[in-house]
């Protein structure tokens, strides 16, 4: 698999007003990886994708995409490169299932201009992986939190792009749909050479599937590195504040972690 520079993040900081949530980033994202994003609720998680798509600015500090500052993009540029499942998507009424999955289709076609056989063909085959063609004309506004995510899903496949950014994206799922997509954005980047950047809830996702885990704690990188090398009792306490025992699979390079709770 080969591996290039994606992006660069350098001492970067954010705030909200006078709040700082991320304090002093620096980080090197690389191409055909799959990247986990886990850390406690409110430690920045969701803001720093936004960052990284551009959403946001940085206080300070500078964030590069192939090796090019992300401002110097334009927008459409960028939604070429980056496709985003959001943990929430409200697309509010009127719109079909195949609407919704043919809005990863913008960026590629022109003002006024309609959808080409390509554009069609990319939706399709989103539909189809994700496994959403029965729903293919239902409207939004009628199907559950869990189908909607699906059609959410199937949108950013059918924008086909080199980078995902999952945030929480499953959080909506049951345990089949969760691995379905996971299994998908697997095979994006072992076959593809595609990268994936996931924010995950579920620490056992985190250690199957993502071949580098960020560890995130009060607005800062806590550890970063390969998920074989840090997933470990010793950092998730660190991070999490509850203790775990890691094991490990030889033959699936898995680990599986279980937590030991008390009153």
């Amino acid at each position: 698999m080969n591996s290039s520079s994606l992006y660069t993040i350098d001492d970067v900081s954010f705030a909200y007003d006078t709040a700082l949530v991320l304090k002093e980033i620096s980080l090197q994202l690389h191409t055909g990886k799959f990247y986990g994003i886990v850390g406690p609720n409110g430690c920045g998680k969701t803001t720093f994708l936004d960052l990284l798509i551009g959403n946001r600015v940085p206080q300070s500090g500078s964030i590069s995409f192939l090796d090019c500052p992300l401002p110097s993009y334009r927008r459409r540029d960028l939604a070429h490169s980056i496709s985003l499942v959001p943990q929430e998507f409200d697309t509010g009424f009127g719109y079909t299932v195949e609407e919704v999955v043919l809005m990863g289709r913008h960026p590629y076609i022109k003002r006024f201009g309609s959808p080409s056989p390509e554009d069609w063909d990319h939706v399709n085959r989103a539909m189809e992986t994700i496994g959403i063609n029965d729903l293919r004309n239902r409207y939004t506004n009628e199907l559950s939190g869990g189908q909607k995510q699906r059609a959410v899903v199937a949108r950013a496949l059918a924008q086909n792009t080199d980078v995902l950014i999952f945030d929480e994206a499953t959080s909506s799922l049951d345990v089949k749909y969760t691995l379905q997509i996971f299994n998908v954005a697997g095979k994006l980047v072992k076959k593809d050479n595609r990268t994936v950047i996931a924010v995950i809830h579920n620490l056992n996702l985190a250690a199957a599937y993502c071949d580098e885990i960020i560890f995130m704690k009060d607005g800062r990188i806590h550890q970063h590195g390969k998920t074989t090398t840090i997933m470990t009792p010793e950092i998730i306490l660190e991070v999490f504040g509850v203790t775990t025992e890691v094991s490990h699979d030889p033959f699936s390079q898995v680990h599986q972690i279980s937590f030991q709770y008390w009153d």
